[in-house]
């Protein structure tokens, strides 16, 4: 995985420069005029629904447009990378991209999608229609973005309240340290604290990214890494001291992802399930914690730490959903908008929250759901507390790093112990590395 996220990060910069150059535009989408290519991430958690949802939506796009659309997917953020950096090479791909707002600079960093004028904001059925804090990583700023907002994503945990009760728990941890003492707490009788996904491919560097935000450490400042420190140390250490050290975590999970992490909450086999998202409501149905949980705030305090040091960001969860973006090098430019206003509008967006339970992004949505459910009151919180990450075209790069270093960690893991040496030649491989792709970028005039 080292040696594909360094080849990324050649590739991205190569991308800009062919870009800003104008060779990435070449014979547009390359296909069917009456037909819109459009990928999106694969979803495992709700297969069925995703399929039903894609003929629902393509139908509906064919009575109103006479056009066609061609489902395509990525499973994993190296292929999300991938798909962008080879449609951009080529000038041929999808139309639009549902991508992780996490990947958003980096798309924008290629300068190949649209970026979002007075025009485009109206094809695709006024920027007011969105909420704003939904926008808030749409672009470097209000007047340069490219994301389209689809679907709000806030972490959160979700807490069983059967096994907090049993061990006399009665208020929700708001420090790290508070999290893992109260799953010690709740681990024995074949119950765990925590339910943990360490092979996932997109949680793990969520987990580091806020315990360093809580210390002060944005991980990126401006054009500097800030990886091989001491915040980002001690984010890792915790993390995999749960699982080695503690022993609140299923070694089981140093193998899940995260569909197997919260079929274990679901089983009524942990007390909590950190960084989860309202995805997971649909999931929890009919299962044995269906009315026992509620969901709660991730703390944000660091490490160590009784309080937020005064340099601490009070990061509840990065600022996360999809952003649609839409090609400039194909010529279905309209076909796309209409797409995106089709998916945004507020009966589609409603619509989306019931059969994934991703929240809207559309306002008029959102606002009819937080009065319907007031059990979303946290996580409504939770966005309201959330906080972007580093708006740079080597982001994507840097976040697969951070990866890296759990990636490169399962076998000592699995052996029992990370040791601190181990940790540390990690870190200063990752800061490295994404030092060198910040540098790059720079050069790269992006």
């Amino acid at each position: 995985m080292k040696r594909r996220t360094l080849i990324g990060s050649a590739v991205v910069v190569a991308l800009a420069a062919l870009s800003l150059q104008g060779c990435a535009v070449v014979n547009g989408s390359g296909d069917d005029p009456n037909t819109l290519r459009v990928m999106m991430g694969a979803d495992t958690t709700y297969p069925k629904e995703r399929k039903q949802w894609q003929q629902d939506t393509a139908a509906a796009f064919k009575r109103t447009t006479g056009a066609d659309i061609q489902w395509e997917t990525y499973s994993s953020a190296q292929e999300e990378l991938t798909a962008i950096q080879t449609s951009v090479i080529s000038g041929q791909g999808p139309d639009v991209y549902a991508i992780g707002t996490t990947f958003t600079p980096t798309a924008y960093a290629t300068g190949a999608f649209v970026e979002m004028g007075e025009k485009q904001w109206d094809a695709v059925g006024g920027k007011d229609r969105f909420d704003p804090a939904s926008l808030g990583i749409s672009g470097p700023s209000a007047s340069k973005q490219i994301g389209i907002p689809l679907a709000s994503r806030p972490f959160v945990m979700a807490v069983n309240k059967d096994l907090l009760a049993q061990a006399g728990i009665t208020e929700m941890p708001t420090t790290w340290d508070q999290l893992t003492e109260d799953a010690k707490a709740t681990t024995g009788d074949g119950h765990y604290g925590m339910a943990i996904a360490y092979a996932d491919g997109f949680d793990p560097w969520k987990f580091v990214w806020g315990m360093a935000q809580n210390a002060g450490n944005t991980i990126v400042d401006g054009q500097k890494a800030e990886i091989d420190t001491k915040a980002v140390q001690d984010a890792y250490r915790t993390y995999f001291d749960w699982v080695t050290k503690d022993g609140v975590v299923d070694k089981a999970g140093i193998g899940w992802n995260n569909a197997q992490a919260l079929a274990q909450f679901a089983d009524g086999k942990a007390a909590f399930f950190p960084m989860t998202t309202t995805t997971a409501i649909n999931s929890f149905k009919n299962t044995k914690v269906d009315g026992k949980y509620e969901f709660a705030l991730l703390p944000t305090v660091p490490p160590g730490a009784t309080e937020r040091p005064a340099d601490g960001i009070d990061a509840a969860s990065i600022l996360s959903g999809d952003n649609f973006v839409v090609a400039d090098y194909g010529k279905k430019q309209d076909l796309s908008f209409q797409f995106v206003k089709q998916t945004t509008s507020k009966q589609a967006q409603l619509e989306y929250y019931r059969l994934f339970g991703q929240l809207p992004t559309n306002a008029a949505a959102a606002a009819e759901l937080a009065a319907q459910e007031p059990t979303l009151k946290p996580i409504i919180d939770a966005g309201k507390l959330s906080k972007p990450t580093a708006f740079t075209g080597a982001w994507s790069d840097i976040q697969l790093s951070l990866v890296d270093v759990v990636v490169q960690s399962i076998p000592s893991l699995k052996s029992g112990e990370v040791t601190d040496d181990q940790l540390r030649k990690r870190l200063q491989a990752a800061q490295k590395d994404a030092q060198s792709t910040l540098n790059r970028q720079k050069n790269g005039g992006l």
